[in-house]
C-alpha cells in the first residue's frame, strides 16, 4: 500500500512526515527545504550539529547533489547485503542542516516501495532520521513511537503499522580518493 495523497502533499508543501522506511520508522521531509529540516530537529529535540541520513531513488539523483561522485560507490551498493548508507564528501544543493560540519552527507538508495513513492513524488531526496527523541532508543514499531512525535508531525504514512522494523542501515564514509571507512556495520 502506497502513501496517500495528503502525505505526498505535506512533503511538497515543506512539511514533516512520519513513515516506515526500509530500515526503521523515520521522520522525514524534503532534504532541500531548510525550514522543514529544522522542524525535524525541533521534533526530535536534537542538536543542530548532527546531520541527517537521506534516502534517494537512484544514483542519478545522488549525482545531482554530489558533484565529485566516487565511482567505487556503484560497486559498494551492488555488493551490500543489507541497506547501506554512504557518507559522500562535498554535497551541494541540500538544506544546510542535513550536512555534517565537513560538508558531507549520508545518502542511502532505497528499494522500499513506500519510500520510493515519497521520493518520486517530490523528485528530491527524503530526510530519514529515526522516529525517536534525541538520546532515546529508536522504536521498533509504530506503537513504540513517542506520542509527542506523532502529535508534532504534519502527516503520517499509515501503512505497515504493525510491522517490526529493527535494522538500522550500515554506514560507510567514502573519500574523494575512494577510501572507505566503516562507521556502523
Amino acid at each position: 500500500m502506497l502513501p496517500d495523497s495528503k502525505v505526498i502533499e505535506a512533503l511538497r508543501e515543506g512539511k514533516t512526515i512520519l513513515y516506515p522506511s526500509d530500515t526503521i520508522w523515520g521522520l522525514g521531509c524534503d532534504a532541500t527545504n531548510e525550514e522543514a529540516c529544522r522542524r525535524i530537529l525541533e521534533i526530535k529535540q536534537r542538536p543542530a550539529n548532527k546531520s541527517f541520513i537521506l534516502l534517494a531513488d537512484s544514483f542519478q539523483m545522488i549525482e545531482k547533489y554530489i558533484p565529485e561522485f566516487p565511482a567505487i560507490c556503484y560497486d559498494l551498493v551492488d555488493l551490500a547485503e543489507k541497506p547501506l548508507t554512504i557518507i559522500y564528501p562535498g554535497a551541494q544543493g541540500l538544506a544546510p542542516s542535513v550536512l555534517a560540519e565537513d560538508g558531507s552527507v549520508g545518502i542511502r538508495l532505497t528499494k522500499d516501495p513506500t519510500c520510493l513513492a515519497l521520493i518520486r513524488s517530490m523528485r528530491k531526496p527524503l530526510v530519514s532520521t529515526s522516529a525517536n527523541l534525541s538520546g532515546h532508543p529508536f522504536p521498533t514499531n509504530y506503537q513504540g513511537i513517542d506520542p509527542q512525535i506523532k502529535n508534532q508531525v504534519d502527516a503520517i504514512v499509515e501503512t505497515r503499522l504493525t510491522e517490526e522494523l529493527t535494522t538500522p542501515s550500515q554506514i560507510i564514509k567514502i573519500g574523494l580518493d575512494s577510501s572507505v571507512k566503516v562507521i556502523r556495520s
